[in-house]
């Protein structure tokens, strides 16, 4: 526009300037003057007019970016506040969601805790019971041997009073013929008198050795109370001892248990603290992690400003070139103008006609380039600014990458405090199950120092009474009291007639009952009192009488099998004496084998005569078939509290508490008003258990019978898993590992560790850790393939596409994933079988084990009814 002015300017000038040049030389000098001064004046309306015309383009341009600005800053700002308000509402939401959660797995974790509170108090109870109950049972015993005993003694006492009775009687006819003796003598006194007189003399001799008598016995029974009073003293003493020692014992432990409730509460507090400050931490942590997503969204926007500032200076350097152009666009044209100027004028004329001041303004361009300068200055103003803005928001991200690695640093300082407080909850649970343990333990030595001081104090009660007694009894019972002679030596047989073998038979197997057996007695006693009567046959070298005897027991038993082949108790206990009788045969043998388990005295003890190797295997076979058929029964009675103990019984309160869309109500497997739980196979493992030991079972053939049920509760359980959808899920195989931990706590504390029914368990505790497992990765699938080592391919595949999820937090398996764990389990050469046998059983071995109790020794209770035995 401006060169378009000087254009339109300067050339009407110059065509009015060409036809005065041919005038005469008398105006040339005005000429010039008048066309100077129209040239000037052009100069400075053009100079106007630019200046006019800058000014306003300047004031649309500042107007233009002003509003822009203030769009672009309100567009910012409204997206800025709709993203503030979007990401405080999505806090507050995962606030609420967070809070839920903890308060929902706070409930299960309180369920849980509740739940294992009460099974640990009702098991303790349930000992606590049990002991009682052998308690009862010993001093029942305990009362019938002792009533007995009174019984025995009362027939004695019976049989001393009709002997005192007899002498009375036997003293009055005495004085009956002495009355008629004194009558005859009467007659013949005068005749006796010096006889008579050597009969005096006899008497008196007589009367001084009985009163001798009578004084040394007397003397003897002052030694015999003072000797009891002396024993019944220290006896005295040493329970006064005792107690004194038990309640020493007492306050000590009183002491020590109160001392480590002070140490636990202190741990509780020491951990409350603990977590107090994590959820403080915690808190902490989530404001700094809104403050650095904060952050890093301005980080975002510096990047925009950065790009908007690389935008302005390109604008910039567009601007400079373009003004450098203009520039030297008017440089060429004031130099054309120049040099046409100076071609038509004389030079040195102009320069003497114009003053230096017209000179001055001729060369000045402070107008032309003053709106160049103020954009300039703007642009270098802009620069500043944005370059300050930089400055700062480069030290704002330095600052924050400084809190951002504080921060790290706090978090992994948490994480390793955490991790101290799970090692000091540890050490604090391994803590409080020792002192549990070492409470039981107290507890039971208290019990058993109970017993000791109970059984002191009866026997003290005992010699206190036998003491009156022998206060109160006269003296002419003791003259008749005869010192017993020293004990007899027996041979560990038993003596019985050919004909009482039907009896013996029938007393002692067919109608024998186990609950009068068991308590209180040796193991086996039946089984040793069978053998002591083949030793008898033994020693008499009878064949016939050994062979019918031991035909006859064999037949008994079986007899007494098969007519309880459903009573457990029955069987347990004649499997036990089977056991036991073959041991006896072997153990007294004089196989070189089984007598070196022996003590010098029960070798003396070994049969001489006879071989019963045959018999062994026939018993072997015997015991072989009632093992069979005990287990049986066992599987018989838990087979159908398995499925719903180890299924659908929740041990763990709330933890499954949804159920998978999707399916069909299925009914249980049992009613719901008999329902069974974990806690029902424990117990009836337990009873088994109890039976076992109370029968004098062995301890390696109860191993056995313990390692056949875990593996018919790992096989049933696995195969209802194989054949219901609906357990299939994570949350079920958490139930199942804490219903496996439960069996595997019953084994050690019945100390069954070295069973092998842990074994057993190890494909159902692989499936409830499939169940539990991440898969989604190739890691996963090849961690499933190492770990999986005891199902086969067919039962992995199997879960894997049974899997079903209860709720949205779940997966389920993708078919890629299945096919990945299919194809590297294609490398095991494994049976095919999806199901388990649940009827397979594992081969039993009896083993030898000597019978620790001497043959001399044992004595056969009156229950038994065989009276008809002689001990030799």
């Amino acid at each position: 526009m401006a060169a378009d002015l000087d254009h339109c300017l300067l050339t009407p000038n110059l065509h009015s300037l060409q036809p005065d040049l041919s005038d005469e030389s008398v105006h040339k000098k005005a000429i010039t003057a008048l066309a100077l001064k129209e040239a000037w004046a052009a100069i400075i309306i053009q100079k106007h007019c630019r200046g006019y015309l800058v000014r306003n383009l300047y004031q649309l341009i500042r107007v233009a970016t002003i509003t822009i600005q203030a769009y672009t800053r309100g567009f910012l700002a409204r997206r800025r506040y709709r993203k503030m308000l979007e990401e405080h509402k999505a806090v507050i939401l995962q606030k609420y969601a967070r809070a839920w959660l903890a308060r929902r797995r706070f409930q299960n974790i309180r369920r849980f805790v509740l739940n294992i509170q009460l099974t640990y108090r009702v098991q303790r109870l349930q000992k606590k019971l049990e002991d009682q109950n052998k308690e009862n049972h010993g001093l029942v015993e305990k009362l019938t041997s002792l009533a007995a005993l009174r019984a025995g003694d009362i027939e004695k006492i019976q049989k001393l009073e009709m002997e005192l009775e007899r002498a009375a009687t036997h003293r009055q006819n005495y004085e009956e013929k002495g009355k008629r003796y004194k009558d005859t003598v009467e007659e013949k006194l005068a005749k006796l008198q010096k006889h008579n007189s050597e009969l005096e003399i006899q008497k008196q001799q007589i009367q001084l050795k009985l009163q001798e008598k009578t004084e040394e016995l007397k003397e003897k029974m002052d030694n015999l109370t003072k000797q009891l009073f002396d024993d019944v003293q220290k006896e005295e003493r040493q329970r006064i001892l005792l107690e004194k020692s038990f309640e020493l014992k007492t306050q000590d432990y009183e002491k020590q248990i109160q001392s480590l409730k002070e140490e636990i509460k202190a741990l509780k507090d020491e951990k409350t603290q603990l977590h107090h400050r994590l959820e403080e931490e915690r808190v902490t942590s989530d404001g700094l992690k809104g403050e650095v997503a904060r952050l890093s969204k301005q980080a975002k926007t510096i990047s925009e400003f950065e790009k908007e500032i690389e935008l302005l200076q390109t604008q910039k350097i567009d601007v400079e070139k373009h003004v450098q152009s203009q520039k030297r666009e008017m440089r060429e044209k004031m130099s054309e103008i120049t040099k046409q100027l100076l071609e038509s004028y004389d030079v040195e004329d102009v320069r003497s006609r114009l003053s230096v001041e017209d000179l001055e303004h001729l060369n000045e361009d402070g107008e032309l380039w003053f709106a160049y300068e103020g954009l300039k200055k703007a642009t270098r103003v802009l620069e500043n600014h944005f370059q300050s803005q930089k400055d700062c928001y480069e030290k704002e991200i330095e600052a924050l990458n400084f809190k951002v690695v504080h921060l790290s640093q706090e978090i992994n300082h948490l994480q390793k405090l955490f991790r101290e407080e799970n090692d000091i909850n540890e050490s604090i649970r391994h803590e409080v199950a020792r002192l549990t343990s070492e409470n039981m333990d107290l507890e039971e030595e208290l019990d058993m120092k109970d017993r000791v001081i109970k059984k002191l104090q009866d026997q003290v009660k005992t010699l206190t009474k036998t003491i009156e007694k022998a206060d109160y009894s006269p003296l002419s019972a003791a003259s008749d009291v005869h010192l017993p002679s020293g004990p007899k030596e027996y041979l560990g047989m038993l003596e019985y007639k050919r004909e009482d073998e039907a009896k013996l038979i029938q007393n002692l197997i067919l109608d024998l009952k186990p609950r009068g057996v068991v308590v209180n007695m040796i193991p086996g006693l039946p089984a040793h009192i069978l053998f002591m009567c083949v030793r008898y046959a033994d020693s008499l070298n009878d064949a016939n009488m050994l062979k019918s005897l031991m035909n006859s027991t064999i037949n008994g038993i079986k007899q007494v099998v098969k007519d309880h082949l459903e009573d457990f108790e029955m069987l347990s206990f004649w499997l036990s004496n089977t056991c036991h009788f073959l041991n006896c045969l072997k153990q007294y043998s004089g196989e070189e084998e089984f007598m070196k388990h022996n003590s010098p005295h029960q070798n003396k003890n070994c049969l001489n005569n006879f071989d019963l190797s045959e018999y062994r295997q026939i018993l072997s076979d015997v015991a072989i078939r009632i093992y069979h058929q005990f287990i049986i029964i066992m599987e018989n009675n838990i087979q159908p509290i398995i499925v719903p103990g180890m299924l659908e019984y929740e041990s763990l309160q709330g933890i499954s508490g949804l159920k998978p869309t999707g399916f069909r109500k299925r009914s249980s497997s049992i009613d719901d008003t008999d329902a069974y739980t974990m806690t029902s196979i424990l117990q009836q493992l337990s009873y088994f258990y109890t039976t076992m030991c109370q029968n004098g079972l062995d301890p390696e053939l109860v191993r056995q019978a313990v390692k056949q049920l875990f593996f018919l509760i790992g096989a049933v359980t696995l195969n209802s898993l194989f054949l219901r959808k609906d357990m299939c899920s994570c949350r079920k195989g958490m139930q199942i590992r804490c219903n496996i931990s439960y069996l595997e706590e019953w084994l050690k504390d019945k100390n069954l560790q070295n069973s092998l029914a842990k074994e057993t368990l190890e494909p159902l505790s692989q499936a409830a850790w499939l169940l539990q497992v991440k898969k989604t990765t190739d890691s996963d699938a090849k961690e499933i393939y190492e770990r999986c080592t005891s199902l086969s391919a067919v039962q992995i595949i199997k879960i894997l596409n049974s899997y079903t999820p209860i709720d949205d937090f779940e997966k389920r398996v993708t078919p890629s994933f299945v096919r990945k764990v299919q194809a590297l389990l294609n490398s095991r050469e494994d049976s095919s079988q999806l199901m388990l046998d649940t009827k397979y059983l594992f081969q039993v071995t009896f083993p030898f084990t000597a019978s620790p109790h001497a043959l001399e020794m044992i004595q056969i209770p009156s229950s038994f009814k065989l009276g008809f035995l002689n001990r030799l």
